[in-house]
């Protein structure tokens, strides 16, 4: 578990691990980072109740650095990714185990079942639970249990993180993907299955979701830059919605100022066109049963969809241009880099 800032839901993230019921030994490391909010006391504490939990220093704060250092120094041959901004439901462990020795896959994960408990952070919830929102990954909703593109965290086999590398320290966001991309070009199989599911707490404010969503959308660029192919078309609807969105403010200018006016001006309204449609299915979602149950609710969903896509398609089509540079996720605190999921 990857950990920086987290006071507020690092027991309850703890506590949902430390309960799982798993035959034989099991241990619990945190990869602490250079937390300023009393998150790394907390840790000291919680290592102090339970001789399960280990502690390691991550002064670098990456999250796939904090993986790489937890995993050198485990002593068991699985490993279960876990977040400390997530809980773990009961028997989540052992159902992962069994579908891994079933399936014969080397990495198992299931489904991300966000939760809120503002209105903000229940509109983002919504958000990441509809496939319109975070364009249908199968971990966001899929109801089949099958071989998949990635696994969200993910129990795996350590032999094969071996093999393959490990994480990749050079991706600060993706990481987990572009392991499973190695994972599966390797000629294993990464599973999904909808009977796990782990509860995630996404972010509680509009600017930590827009900072969240450009830094992640930025490195998605980089990794267009890097495998090109290797990137499911589903990355690219947000981008477009902000090409189109370019285009239209232009086109939208040039009319204003009658650079362009009579047949051409008419021509060039066609550009609109699929703004339109977006502007119509947010509204759709915002009014079905995914926008939430009374009115206050469905406005909060039509904000959230396109901050989250706009902040994430910006950010891709920078990243492919420039690539993602030095680009954290400073969403969990103010302004400081904090490269946490």
């Amino acid at each position: 578990m990857p950990v920086l800032n987290e006071r507020e839901h690092l027991r309850t993230a703890v506590a949902s691990v430390l309960a799982q019921d798993v035959d034989g030994p099991t241990e619990l490391i945190l990869a602490l980072g250079p937390s300023t909010d009393g998150t790394t006391d907390l840790a000291r504490a919680l290592a102090d109740e339970d001789e399960r939990i280990t502690l390691v220093a991550n002064p670098a704060a990456d999250i796939p650095v904090g993986l790489n250092l937890a995993i050198r120094s485990a002593a068991h041959p699985m490993i279960v990714r876990v977040d400390a901004h997530s809980e773990l439901e009961p028997g989540y462990t052992r159902r992962a185990l069994q579908i891994l020795e079933r399936t014969g896959a080397a990495n198992v994960g299931g489904l991300m079942r966000a939760d809120g408990r503002t209105p903000f952070q229940r509109a983002v919830a919504r958000a990441y639970n509809s496939p319109v929102g975070l364009g249908g990954g199968a971990y966001h909703g899929a109801d089949e249990a099958g071989e998949a593109e990635s696994a969200y965290l993910g129990v795996m086999h350590r032999s094969v993180i071996d093999e393959v590398g490990l994480f990749d320290e050079s991706i600060r966001r993706g990481e987990d993907w572009e392991l499973n991309l190695r994972i599966r070009r390797a000629g294993y199989t990464v599973w999904f299955d909808p009977s796990l599911s782990v509860t995630y707490w996404p972010r509680d404010s509009w600017p930590r979701l827009a900072r969240q969503f450009f830094a992640t959308g930025r490195w998605r660029g980089e990794l267009v830059r890097r495998l090109g192919r290797g990137n499911s078309l589903r990355f690219f609807a947000p981008p477009l919605l902000v090409l189109a969105l370019i285009v239209g403010v232009m086109t939208a200018v040039l009319q204003a100022t009658g650079a362009l006016s009579g047949a051409w001006a008419v021509a060039a309204s066609a550009v609109y066109l699929p703004l339109v449609a977006y502007a119509f299915l947010v509204l759709v979602v915002a009014a079905g049963p995914g926008g939430g149950r009374g009115w206050r609710d469905r406005l909060w969903t039509c904000a959230v969809l396109p901050t989250m896509h706009l902040s994430w398609g910006a950010g891709f089509v920078i990243g492919v241009l420039r690539g993602a540079e030095r680009t954290v996720d400073t969403s969990r605190l103010g302004t400081r880099n904090t490269p946490l999921p």
